[in-house]
C-alpha cells in the first residue's frame, strides 16, 4: 500500500547529513512495512533484525557500542554484507533491545556513511527506563495511521485523490454521492494498515471489526506490559473517550472518568497514552494570536483516538449503520467527524492544534491551527444543515481586530463567503496541504 511517508524517507536517504533514523508510531500502523518496502524498492539489500522475534540478537549490543563490531555481528546474523550507501541496516522492535537506541550515537559520530533505520512502539522507545534517547543524534519521523488521501489509494481511487489534492471543488462536486460514500467507508475502517487492506481486498466488513477488536486488545495487553501501576487508570481513561467525545462540550471531565475524579487522579495515565500516541490531547488556547503556545491554558483540553475506525470499534458502532447511512455523520454528536479531521490534521507537517472556548460562555471553536504564516479557526459540522453563529462571533466581532478568516468542514460543497470558506469534509486534507505548499514557497522564495 502506498504511503505519504515514502517520500520523506528517499529525502532522508538521499540527505548527505542524515543521521540514523528512528520511526516513530503508535503500534500496528504499518512502520515495518514500510521501512522493508524502501528498502527492498531503493537498496540493494537489507539487514534485518527484529528484536521482539530474535532475542538472541540483543547480545550484539551488551559487550560494547563499537560500530564495527556492531556491523559485524549485523552480517552474521543476517547472512548479509553490509555495504555503505547500497544496504539498508534495519532494526526492528529497537526498544526490545537494551542499548538498542544508545548505539544510534555511535553511528551518527563513527558511521555517518551507513543508512541506519530503527523503528520501535511509542510504547517502548518514550517509556524506556535506564536509557537516554540520543538527543540530536538521529533523524526522526512519525507514522500515523493512513489518511484519507492513502486509503483513495488502497481503493484504487488515485484519481479521485488527485482531485482533492488540487482542490478541484467543481469536479468534487460532481463526484459528491461517491464521495460520501467513501468517505463513510473510512470513518468505518479508518486507517490502520491491517484493517485497510483487508477491506480493499476482500471486502468482509467483519472480518474489519474483527482486525480492530483485535488491535484494541493488544493494546489493552500493552497497557499492562508497560504501565505497571497505572494500568487501571489507563484503562478508565482509555474507556471513557466515546462517552467525553459524544458530549456536546467535548472538553475532558474527569469526574465522567470517575465520580468524584481529579486531575491528579488521572493525569500520568493521560501523559502516558499522549507519549504512547495512542490518543491526542488537544489544549485550549485562551488568545487567538501567534504564537498560539503562549496562550495555552494547561487545565483544559480534548482527548481524541489515534484512528476514527477504531474509534467505532471502541464505541461498539453498527457496522451496518455506518457503511449504509450517513448517520455516521450526525451521530454522537459528531464525535467520529470531529476525530475524523484530526487524524487528517496529524498527518501534516508544521500544525499546531488546539481549540478555543470563551470564559463564561458557551462559545467554541473546534479546533485553532497555527501554520506558519497564520492562525486558523475551524469549525467541524457533520451535516449539511450548517449554522456558524460560534464562528462568525469569533471572526467578525471578537476579533475582528486580528483580521482573521474561518474554515468550516461540513458535508456543504465548498463556498467562499469572505469572512470563511466552507470545505467538504472529504477535501478537508487536500485543502490543508495545498495551504501549507503554498506557505512553504513563500517562506522558502
Amino acid at each position: 500500500m502506498k504511503r505519504s511517508l515514502y517520500n520523506r524517507l528517499l529525502e532522508w536517504k538521499n540527505d548527505p547529513s542524515r543521521k540514523p533514523l528512528v520511526l516513530e508510531g503508535a503500534r500496528q500502523v504499518g512502520k515495518t512495512w514500510l521501512l522493508k518496502e524502501f528498502g527492498k524498492n531503493e537498496y540493494d539489500n537489507i539487514v534485518y533484525v527484529n528484536f521482539h522475534d530474535d532475542p538472541d540478537a540483543q547480545i550484539i549490543f551488551q559487550q560494547n557500542l563499537k560500530v564495527d563490531r556492531i556491523m559485524e555481528s549485523l552480517e552474521t546474523i543476517t547472512h548479509q554484507k553490509i555495504v555503505a550507501g547500497k544496504t539498508l541496516i534495519f532494526m526492528d522492535e529497537i526498544q526490545e533491545a537494551r542499548r538498542g537506541l544508545d548505539s544510534l550515537k555511535y553511528f551518527c559520530e563513527d558511521a555517518r556513511e551507513q543508512h541506519v533505520a530503527v523503528a520501535g512502539s511509542l510504547l517502548g522507545t518514550t517509556h524506556r527506563k535506564g536509557e537516554s534517547y540520543p538527543v540530536g543524534k538521529v533523524n526522526l519521523l512519525t507514522l500515523y495511521p493512513m489518511n484519507f488521501e492513502e486509503f483513495l489509494w488502497a481503493k484504487g481511487e488515485e484519481k479521485i485523490a488527485d482531485i482533492l489534492c488540487r482542490n478541484d471543488w467543481e469536479m468534487a462536486n460532481l463526484l459528491e454521492p461517491k464521495l460520501q460514500e467513501l468517505l463513510r467507508q473510512y470513518y468505518f475502517v479508518g486507517g490502520m494498515p491491517e484493517a485497510v487492506l483487508q477491506y480493499t481486498t476482500k471486502g468482509d466488513v467483519n472480518k474489519v471489526r474483527t482486525i480492530q477488536l483485535e488491535i484494541l486488545r493488544t493494546y489493552d495487553n500493552d497497557f499492562a506490559k508497560h504501565a505497571g501501576e497505572e494500568t487501571e487508570r489507563i484503562r478508565m481513561i482509555w474507556e471513557s473517550i466515546p462517552a467525553q467525545l459524544a458530549k456536546e462540550n467535548k472538553k475532558f471531565i474527569y469526574g465522567a472518568v470517575k465520580e468524584g475524579g481529579r486531575a491528579r487522579d488521572f493525569e500520568i495515565a493521560i501523559e502516558w497514552l499522549v507519549r504512547a500516541g495512542l490518543v491526542y490531547k488537544i489544549r485550549r488556547c485562551k488568545v487567538p494570536e501567534m504564537p498560539l503556545k503562549f496562550y495555552e491554558d494547561f487545565d483544559a483540553f480534548k482527548l481524541y483516538l489515534l484512528d476514527v475506525g477504531l474509534l467505532g470499534a471502541l464505541s461498539q458502532a453498527s457496522p451496518r449503520l455506518m457503511l449504509i447511512s450517513n448517520e455516521v455523520f450526525t451521530s454522537f454528536k459528531g464525535a467520529f467527524t470531529e476525530n475524523y479531521v484530526l487524524e487528517q490534521l496529524k498527518t501534516l507537517d508544521n500544525l499546531h492544534v488546539y481549540y478555543f472556548s470563551k470564559d463564561n460562555s458557551t462559545q467554541e471553536v473546534d479546533f485553532l491551527i497555527q501554520t506558519q504564516e497564520r492562525v486558523l479557526p475551524i469549525e467541524v459540522k457533520a451535516e449539511e444543515n450548517v449554522k456558524s453563529k460560534s464562528l462568525r462571533q469569533f471572526v467578525t466581532i471578537d476579533h475582528a481586530d486580528k483580521n482573521l478568516k474561518g474554515l468550516r468542514c461540513s458535508m456543504k460543497p465548498y463556498i467562499d463567503q469572505g469572512w470563511m470558506e466552507n470545505i467538504p469534509l472529504y477535501g478537508i486534507l487536500g485543502y490543508m496541504s495545498q495551504l501549507l505548499q503554498k506557505e512553504r514557497f513563500i517562506y522558502t522564495s
